[in-house]
């Protein structure tokens, strides 16, 4: 087992997930009583940004493993200057893997690298040489027994991975089996999986 990594939802009231695929994201978000710890300056820039911040949750999570707690809406404020988010309007389009890498290595010292075109089975080994990977899947993948309409679109943290099992942190997760330390078999992470993601060492 690896050394325990803190768990982070991307709202700041991490069961606020089913109300956010009930009513609506920012209708959801605006009734966070916990909004300001999330670094947002208002709940108007909460209620955009928290469906927006998977990637950053998983960054703070990295960070959060070697004792630096940094707020999420912070990290995707810095980001965005290095063109890891693009905001148009009232779209925020994100996460931009290249500048991503960039934006960590010089804020934090991380070694990141981009991945495409990985299988499942690379993922064990991608672990065995960088502490984690920030892994594009579908957000369906808080319920496992159910068929994806697609994959990718989110964004999870895999802490550990083998031939038979499996383990990440879901920052939308629902429940907290589907949440901390979530497991799958590989072949049904496979089902969400979209084959690329970002490799991060600590």
């Amino acid at each position: 087992m690896p050394e325990s990594v803190p768990f982070f939802s991307q709202w700041k009231t991490p069961d606020l997930t089913m109300a956010v695929l009930a009513d609506g994201a920012e209708a959801a978000l605006r009734r966070d009583p916990l909004w300001r710890g999330s670094g947002a300056e208002t709940l108007d820039e909460y209620a955009a940004w928290a469906a927006n911040i998977c990637g950053m949750a998983c960054l703070k999570m990295i960070l959060a493993t070697r004792g630096e707690i940094v707020p999420t809406m912070e990290l995707a404020r810095q980001c965005t200057r290095y063109g890891g988010y693009v905001v148009n309007g009232g779209s925020i389009k994100g996460l931009i893997y290249a500048p991503f890498v960039s934006f960590v290595k010089e804020a934090f010292g991380l070694r990141a690298e981009v991945m495409t075109n990985v299988a499942t089975s690379d993922i064990p080994a991608t672990l065995a040489r960088s502490r984690f990977f920030i892994a594009s899947v579908s957000s369906w993948i808080r319920w496992p027994e159910r068929e994806p309409p697609s994959k990718g679109g989110h964004l999870v943290l895999v802490t550990a991975a083998s031939d038979e099992i499996f383990r990440f942190h879901n920052p939308s997760g629902h429940i907290s089996a589907t949440q901390a330390n979530a497991v799958l078999a590989p072949a049904d992470f496979d089902r969400f999986f979209a084959n690329r993601g970002i490799a991060v060492a600590i």
